[in-house]
């Protein structure tokens, strides 16, 4: 099951859990009140291990282009695809916003843009993507039950917290790791979470 069919299922399931106990709860309020309560998971913990996911796809659909590919882009006729970025600007721009999303409370370390920007080659590249993701992760140890849902400095509208910047920097990888499997197709290169697992049934 593919990654977006799993973690979409993972999302219905949690919306429909709190309806179901409801339910249950309101028909036989004497076994509710008996039954053990749900394990808790922390908050850094449950983020941290749905971004690792998310960042395994990435990571390995960044690796998976050729170096010598790094400058792809789609071609311009019809002027369909005229100003895209390259599959290496795609992959240097993830990596910035990893920065840009978790910088203003995940602690020291975050690294300026232009200095991705001027990056040439893949190596210098997927450092400082997988570099970025590390600090994401960093960020996100940080978030306790305490803080999750405090307000973070923003547009009053965006009501922004570290949760909520946590999965917008989840979306936001998703967005572009769509595009970095698109430019890999465009290459014949199947992407590395498309590829049939060695032992699978």
């Amino acid at each position: 099951m593919h990654l977006r069919r799993f973690t979409s299922l993972g999302l219905c399931l949690a919306l429909a859990g709190p309806v179901l106990a409801y339910g249950q709860a309101t028909e036989h309020p004497a076994a509710a009140q008996t039954s053990a309560p749900a394990a808790q998971i922390a908050p850094a913990d449950s983020l941290n291990a749905l971004f690792t996911l998310l960042e395994h796809e990435v990571v390995g659909a960044a690796d998976a282009m050729p170096a010598d590919k790094y400058d792809f882009a789609p071609p311009t006729n019809l002027g369909l695809y005229t100003g895209v970025r390259s599959f290496g600007s795609q992959v240097k721009h993830l990596a910035e916003a990893n920065y840009e999303f978790f910088a203003s409370w995940g602690g020291p370390g975050a690294v300026d843009p232009k200095t991705i920007e001027a990056l040439k080659t893949k190596d210098e590249i997927m450092k400082a993507l997988r570099d970025s993701y590390a600090y994401a992760h960093q960020a996100i140890n940080t978030i306790t039950p305490e803080n999750a849902f405090t307000a973070l400095p923003g547009p009053p509208q965006r009501k922004m917290t570290r949760v909520t910047m946590t999965a917008f920097g989840m979306a936001h990888s998703m967005d572009h790791y769509g595009q970095l499997i698109e430019y890999l197709r465009m290459n014949n290169i199947v992407p590395p979470a498309s590829r049939p697992r060695t032992g699978s049934m």
